[in-house]
């Protein structure tokens, strides 16, 4: 065997090794880059989309919180002995808690983050639980109504948390 003979072969050996090189390089990379994208959008939104999906849900928050805060909290124009001002007082009250139910779980977007979407979930359907229960009757002092009552303060404080 002459040397002539034994140079192509060596190139070509080397040949096979880079390309083997690279190849493995190749699909090492097309690894990490379906792994880094499958955690970064594991549900399918990414953090841009969690960041104004968050936003929205606890902008709605705030409307609800103060639309509640407003009509469970007001007087009727006519004093105490006002019993057409209670009633409308007391109507303006139940529409609020009931509708801001409804206008929270229209609002929650897929893309909010889980945990607050959990609690939205649960304070938007102790509201309108709320709200219902009142419609039928139920003071707050009733034991069930004011369990309702309590959860939904437990809800709202965890939302405000999770809203910072």
């Amino acid at each position: 065997m002459s040397t002539d003979d034994y140079e192509p072969r060596r190139r070509f050996n080397l040949l096979g090794v880079i390309t083997l090189i690279l190849s493995i390089a190749a699909v090492a990379l097309a690894g990490w880059t379906l792994y880094r994208v499958d955690f970064a959008k594991e549900d399918g939104y990414d953090s841009i989309q969690r960041a104004d999906a968050k936003v929205k849900i606890c902008a709605a928050m705030d409307v609800v919180r103060r639309g509640v805060s407003l009509n469970t909290n007001l007087a009727p124009a006519g004093g105490p002995n006002d019993v057409t001002g209670s009633q409308a007082v007391a109507a303006n009250a139940r529409v609020s808690l009931y509708d801001g139910g409804q206008y929270l779980l229209a609002r929650l977007d897929p893309a909010t983050p889980d945990d607050l979407a959990a609690k939205v979930r649960d304070f938007a359907n102790d509201l309108m639980d709320i709200g219902a229960n009142a419609t039928a009757g139920a003071p707050n002092e009733d034991p069930e109504q004011a369990a309702r009552l309590k959860e939904a303060d437990e809800a709202n404080t965890a939302i405000t948390e999770l809203c910072k």
